[in-house]
């Protein structure tokens, strides 16, 4: 579906970008291979997760080459998409994948745990959307697909960084799709449920996390990939701007914010009528502190 298109994934040493990365050049995409090889917590650096990806391409007989610089540095982005440009002479398609973990209750965050995710998460995905767009924009053709997460979309423990990061990858998203759209750009967000290195840290200490892990442990990382694979595809022509989830063998379609009750005051409102009417008239519909496996709570099929 993607033969002959370049396509750059970024965090692809490993995990869910290793599988995209693979299943994008089995259908015949020539791949950047993306990775600082890094631990989960954003340290070090090593190239050999993306050296092993390329040599795994190469070995099926296709196109591949590696790069490790970090995409939480605008000038190294640039070079990122140079790397598709100089080595095939083009770019069709971004996958934003690369990411970290500096989980933390929030009144224990640090400012640099705070910096760090949002740095390599959202600053990432800007800094590699923005370095392709000129190029998107001169071919009138291009794809960006965006990893999000539900931790975002409907919340989870001691994240505040990353829900953060990952809720504006959302929306940075649907920005680049309404922006770029005249051009033939498309942009879509992936939420993926995997076990891999970034989930492997969730907690496991009560029977009910201990059970949530084993379903985790079920939802491989190649089950995200041939979503990935279509969006960046020219099948995908007409999604635009929409954000999805993959849990094992289901996909699902995310819902976007959009007003779900109203109240009016003609008079207009004060705060005592706030309190006495709007909200007693609000609050049937207000949303319950979840977390994504509360929403999420059957089994992956």
């Amino acid at each position: 579906m993607v033969a002959g298109k370049v396509v750059v994934v970024t965090g692809s040493g490993g995990g869910i970008g290793r599988e995209i990365a693979l299943l994008m050049a089995r259908h015949g995409a020539k791949v950047v291979v993306n990775d600082i090889g890094a631990s989960l917590s954003g340290d070090g650096k090593d190239a050999g997760p993306a050296e092993q990806v390329v040599n795994e391409i190469r070995a099926f007989g296709g196109e591949a080459a590696a790069n490790t610089d970090s995409v939480a540095d605008p000038a190294a982005a640039e070079r990122l998409i140079g790397t598709a440009l100089d080595t095939f002479g083009r770019i069709d398609c971004i996958v934003n994948n690369a990411g970290i973990l500096r989980d933390r209750i929030f009144h224990k965050m640090s400012v640099d745990d705070w910096d760090s995710v949002l740095k390599v998460h959202l600053y990432g995905a800007f800094y590699v959307s923005r370095a392709a767009a000129l190029h998107f924009k001169e071919q009138a053709s291009g794809s960006m697909i965006h990893m999000t997460s539900t931790s975002a979309l409907i919340g989870n423990f001691g994240q505040a960084n990353y829900s953060a990061a990952k809720l504006g990858v959302a929306a940075l998203s649907k920005s680049i799709a309404l922006d770029m759209q005249r051009f033939n750009v498309r942009s879509n967000s992936i939420a993926p449920f995997a076990w891999s290195r970034m989930t492997s840290n969730i907690p496991a200490d009560t029977p009910e996390e201990q059970a949530r892990v084993e379903r985790l442990k079920q939802m491989t990382a190649a089950k995200i990939a041939p979503l990935a694979v279509y969006l960046a595809s020219d099948a995908a022509n007409g999604v635009n701007g929409q954000i999805f989830a993959v849990r094992s063998n289901e996909i699902f379609l995310m819902s976007q914010p959009r007003p779900i009750r109203s109240v009016h005051r003609a008079e207009g409102w004060t705060p005592e009528s706030v309190a006495q009417h709007a909200i007693p008239a609000l609050q049937g519909s207000f949303f319950d502190l979840e977390r994504s496996g509360e929403v999420f709570c059957w089994d992956p099929l």
